[in-house]
């Protein structure tokens, strides 16, 4: 790639248009198990915690704001998939937690999700891979270092 200048904004391009791809392939194959990326991510988010999160602290991981994850909570406890219970430190505080069933779905939901990126990403063989993966993580610290300064 020739340093004219450009490369920022093709490779910025190049991983935007990888990601777009990536996100409609996996929405598309949620919507056709009847969830969605919200809630998966959400469900992620909770299954990652292990003991549940606070409204607030499931919004700042999520990037999403309070009332967004709210309403995604309610809906998800009204089918089973996770339980709200007061902080027992402030009772205006909730705690949401993965149910048995939401565990459960999530695993199911996890598994799937794993395969559809693989299957994606076949046929790039494993160095590759490791190669894609070593340079995102370049990216990563480069772009942090860049919003320090």
């Amino acid at each position: 790639m020739s340093e004219d200048g450009r490369s920022g904004v093709r490779i910025w391009l190049r991983l935007f248009s990888c990601a777009t791809a990536i996100e409609k392939q996996v929405q598309r194959r949620f919507a056709e198990r009847g969830t969605t990326l919200a809630r998966f991510d959400l469900l992620a988010a909770l299954d990652r915690a292990g003991e549940g999160m606070t409204m607030s602290a499931l919004s700042r991981a999520l990037l999403v704001s309070n009332g967004n994850v709210t309403q995604l909570v309610q809906k998800l406890s009204k089918e089973g998939l996770v339980r709200i219970a007061p902080f027992p430190a402030d009772r205006r505080v909730s705690i949401v937690e993965l149910s048995a069933r939401g565990r459960r779905d999530f695993g199911a939901l996890a598994d799937a999700h794993r395969d559809w990126l693989d299957t994606l990403l076949a046929d790039m063989d494993g160095g590759a891979r490791e190669r894609l993966y070593a340079a995102l993580g370049d990216l990563r610290l480069s772009i942090a270092k860049g919003q320090a300064g």
